[in-house]
């Protein structure tokens, strides 16, 4: 059976000659070459091969060569004709003869060549990455309508209708500037974040925009406050930086202030999630907010403010961010798109004081030069439209209402075993084990039931570490919930007696 056609015309990249003088007839040159790029998987099945006119005019020999090659290679079954479209890989390419195998490598004569220090933590992080699942209780998944997906259609096709060919070009590494307007009234209205579009950098979310603070900010060995249990991704940043982690407790009132002070007042950083703290879902009260602020300016300090999803707030009006607060400058506000909208846009942006915005767009230039401006221009018409608005509104409503599912079927099906409270914000909560049931073994054996779960213990440094798990909700619909909490609670309790056994 033949693979499916393609157009791709790939073949036209191959290094392809023949040598006249050979005793070896040209037909069979280019039938061996050509045979070999198959069966050596240089060209997939269902690649294009070069017509016979273009093929000859290549290699500057008679079409006759050409068509006995393929001729041959079409009775061999290694390709396949088809009249009016062109010659294609067979999906089932014969294996009777393999292409020359590959030279010997030499043994070799020294050790494993050395990454930097840097290298060397980027290394012993790389076996913690993992691609988010689309499967109930995943983190970080959005819902996405039929309003917003034909708004997002209709915008693009407007959009590429007035497409300039100056969009082709390099632009301005801290992003169009229409888009930056669109996310500086966007931010001062919702999250009262007090900034210009000149203050505005655009970049490949929010990991990115934390990154670029910390290649600006710190050098190796400085010390960071970070929330105590913490992001995984954000910590593992830190440590690829080289600073040294000062875990500061969280409390129902978010960070302790007054705890980071005693163990590392002269810090050079501190990272937060005030609007939201992850995982634990507590809401910084504003007199810690006016203490961190307060320490930063005395201290010389910078505070990462990380708002990733104060958009969805369920109750009252959100507190002031950070940044709104700030008189001092010393507040990076760091925000995304990707959970608002969908994870697949990779668009987030920072909020710099003045001060930092050289240094700031400098670093983001020599990332990656620019974020794509096609994109951007979507991006910042959507929004000049109101859909990202609207778009917020039923989402809000949407995620309040899956959240209530969970909570309501994970205390049907646990009951005792757990602690579950709606959280007033955002797009997961967490549920405690008070049965001192472990929570990466709950993890683990939901998982084999299609359950994706995060487990809390594994996300404290120093403070007591409390059995848990984090359950996102947004992205799933009513059925999928309750399926997903039915599930989990039969792993809970398989769990459970398993720990009883012992």
């Amino acid at each position: 059976m033949d693979a499916p056609r393609t157009r791709s015309k790939w073949a036209e990249f191959l290094d392809l000659s023949v040598e006249p003088t050979s005793e070896r007839p040209l037909f069979q040159q280019i039938y061996l070459m050509l045979r070999t790029a198959i069966v050596s998987g240089t060209l997939a099945p269902g690649s294009r091969l070069p017509s016979t006119r273009q093929l000859a005019a290549r290699l500057d020999v008679s079409r006759t060569s050409v068509l006995t090659a393929y001729e041959q290679l079409i009775a061999e079954g290694y390709v396949a004709g088809q009249a009016g479209s062109g010659t294609y890989v067979s999906q089932d390419v014969p294996q009777a003869i393999a292409a020359a195998p590959p030279p010997e490598t030499a043994p070799p004569r020294h050790a494993r060549r050395k990454l930097s220090a840097a290298g060397e933590r980027y290394l012993n992080l790389a076996s913690d990455l993992s691609v988010v699942q689309h499967s109930a209780f995943g983190t970080g998944c959005c819902s996405i309508d039929a309003v917003t997906v034909e708004a997002w259609r209709r915008i693009s096709a407007q959009e590429m209708r007035r497409f300039n060919p100056v969009n082709l070009g390099y632009a301005h590494p801290a992003g169009e500037y229409d888009l930056r307007n669109e996310v500086a009234q966007y931010l001062r209205a919702a999250r009262a974040v007090q900034c210009s579009p000149e203050q505005v950098v655009i970049l490949s979310g929010a990991q990115q925009a934390i990154d670029l603070s910390l290649r600006v900010l710190l050098d190796p060995g400085d010390q960071v406050w970070i929330e105590d249990p913490s992001y995984f991704a954000t910590r593992a940043a830190l440590v690829a930086a080289g600073a040294r982690l000062v875990p500061v407790p969280v409390d129902g009132e978010g960070l302790a202030v007054q705890a980071g002070l005693a163990r590392a007042p002269k810090a050079r950083a501190a990272y937060v999630t005030p609007s939201h703290q992850f995982p634990t879902g507590s809401v910084m009260a504003m007199s810690r907010r006016l203490e961190l602020i307060a320490w930063a300016a005395q201290s010389g300090s910078w505070i990462i403010e990380d708002d990733y999803d104060s958009e969805f707030r369920y109750v009252g009006r959100p507190l002031a961010s950070l940044q709104g607060l700030d008189r001092d400058g010393c507040v990076i506000y760091v925000g995304t798109l990707s959970k608002i909208l969908f994870p697949g846009i990779r668009l987030g942006f920072a909020v710099l004081p003045h001060s930092l915005i050289p240094a700031f767009t400098a670093a983001r230039f020599l990332a990656d030069r620019q974020p794509p401006t096609p994109h951007q221009m979507i991006v910042a018409e959507f929004m000049r439209q109101g859909f990202l608005t609207s778009h917020i509104r039923r989402m809000r409503q949407r995620y309040r209402d899956a959240r209530d599912v969970v909570v309501e079927s994970i205390r049907r099906e646990l009951g005792d075993l757990v602690e579950i409270e709606e959280p007033e914000c955002g797009i997961q909560l967490v549920m405690h084990f008070r049965d001192a049931i472990s929570d990466l073994a709950v993890a683990a054996e939901a998982r084999r039931d299609g359950v994706v779960t995060k487990p809390v213990s594994p996300l404290y440094l120093e403070a007591p570490a409390r059995s848990g798990l984090v359950l996102g909700y947004s992205g799933f619909d009513p059925h999928q919930l309750r399926s997903a909490a039915v599930r989990l609670a039969r792993a809970t309790l398989r769990v459970a007696r398993d720990r009883h056994r012992g």
